[in-house]
């Protein structure tokens, strides 16, 4: 009898570990939630009660004479500072080299024939939530037979803007003329992020990621895509991940060249003390060793000496917005800076920061003529004070996981470097994540085949295997 009552007490406590095991599990299944779009107004004053124009209409990028003899006056009559001897790019932007960069844009820098190249694509602007949204619109100019294009989303960050796709667009519109495969053939969309370039900044505050990505969805359906791949790398990283949490049954793929990972779990702290050492228990590749460790090298120190204008920014972006948006040479200095650390960070130790071994003068400067010509320098910068003022790991799109199909190309010379392991806990379904042989943060401007390939293999994964209609 003592047997068979301490035989019903064990089949009892297994029962009641089965039932708390099932009832965990129960729990802790994430239900697959959804970010709520965000259908804000950020026009001027109070909302019109009329319906939104959805008109599209045609725009072009123009300059006056009288913006051009401005810009040229405050160039003459800029005042530069000495640089410590030997500083290179040590202290930011050398003057030195400013100088030279200053006399280029006077003497040499044709702005009028880069507004040709600007225009030689079609841009497009639209009313979306109060504001005119611009945005460049490239279809194929010729499809394989039985092909349609699939379109292609792409969001750049900040100091960039849409011109940093223009060397990656006919690699995807047109990739048989470029010596890529034309298996698949993309129509672009790239869009200013409102408050950048020609697209009009907000005149309300809270204007963050979700917001942005609220008014490209809306974009995308106005423009008739149901269905439609995004790509971003910085804000455009940001922006296009809430996009996929927003409308996973209308995005098909989701491509980065920036994968950040802002909620840390125990696992990653304890795989930033020990994976070094143990790198296979955390799913750490030799690569993603060699390009996190040590740690605080190559990490807590590189953050804190590289986001000190991210802090800036976050707080008190209108202040040092004033100088920025009254000189052009304060401009340059602030944006070249970037496009030399985020490159190659071994760039701080040239003279000229490495600006044009891998981008040209002429590029460079459009890139901070848009910001000059718009006056967007103090919008642009506004956006990360929405993104961050509530902190670090607050937002609900932190806490939510992407379903959509995933694919990453690590670029070894990002700022900071997320390994798929980290990376797969917010991107429940990579199906591709290549580390590349080279390249920087700027990488569609600066690396466009490498990219374009990248793309080009995942979305081929995503097609072939059909990958959207199995979430």
């Amino acid at each position: 009898e003592f047997c068979s009552s301490l035989a019903g007490i064990m089949l009892l406590e297994v029962f009641l570990i089965l039932g708390a095991v099932i009832i965990y599990f129960l729990l802790s299944k994430k239900k697959e939630e959804i970010l709520p779009f965000k259908e804000g107004w950020w026009g001027k004053g109070q909302k019109p009660d009329t319906e939104e124009d959805t008109t599209i209409w045609p725009f072009k990028v123009e300059t006056t004479e009288e913006e051009l003899s401005d810009l040229f006056r405050r160039l003459d009559q800029a005042r530069f500072t000495e640089p410590l001897e030997n500083s290179c790019f040590h202290y930011g932007t050398n003057s030195v080299y400013l100088r030279k960069v200053v006399s280029y844009w006077k003497n040499q820098f044709n702005w009028k024939k880069q507004v040709e190249v600007l225009n030689k694509y079609p841009q497009f602007k639209t009313k979306i939530q109060g504001i005119d949204i611009h945005f460049v619109h490239v279809k194929p100019p010729r499809l394989p037979e039985g092909q349609s294009a699939k379109p292609l989303l792409m969001v750049h960050g900040w100091p960039g803007s849409f011109y940093e796709f223009y060397k990656i667009i006919p690699l995807l519109t047109d990739p048989a003329s470029h010596g890529l495969s034309d298996e698949h053939v993309f129509e672009v969309i790239c869009p200013s992020i409102p408050g950048y370039g020609f697209s009009e900044a907000p005149h309300k505050k809270d204007f963050n990621s979700v917001s942005a990505a609220s008014i490209f969805y809306e974009l995308m359906l106005r423009l008739g895509f149901n269905e439609f791949y995004a790509q971003g790398g910085d804000w455009g990283w940001l922006i296009c991940t809430n996009l996929a949490q927003m409308a996973p049954n209308h995005m098909k793929g989701l491509h980065l060249n920036l994968a950040s990972v802002t909620n840390m779990g125990f696992t990653h702290l304890l795989s930033i003390l020990l994976g070094r050492y143990l790198p296979g228990l955390f799913g750490f590749q030799d690569e993603d060793v060699r390009r996190m460790f040590p740690f605080l090298k190559k990490g807590l120190y590189r953050i804190l000496l590289e986001s000190g204008y991210a802090h800036i920014q976050a707080t008190k972006p209108d202040t040092v917005g004033c100088g920025l948006n009254d000189s052009p040479v304060g401009l340059a200095a602030y944006i070249l800076e970037k496009f030399s650390t985020w490159t190659d960070l071994e760039f701080h130790n040239l003279e000229d920061g490495g600006l044009e071994r891998k981008f040209n003068l002429d590029d460079l400067l459009t890139n901070i003529m848009i910001y000059w010509v718009s006056g967007c320098i103090v919008s642009s910068m506004r956006f990360y004070k929405e993104n961050l003022q509530k902190g670090i790991g607050t937002q609900k799109h932190e806490r939510l996981t992407v379903q959509v199909p995933t694919g990453i190309a690590s670029f070894p010379n990002e700022v900071i470097h997320t390994p798929q392991a980290w990376a797969q806990k917010k991107y429940t379904n990579i199906v591709s994540f290549h580390f590349m042989p080279r390249g920087g943060h700027f990488a569609a401007l600066e690396e466009p085949e490498l990219l374009a390939e990248d793309i080009l293999q995942f979305v081929g994964k995503v097609e072939k295997e059909q990958l959207w209609r199995k979430k």
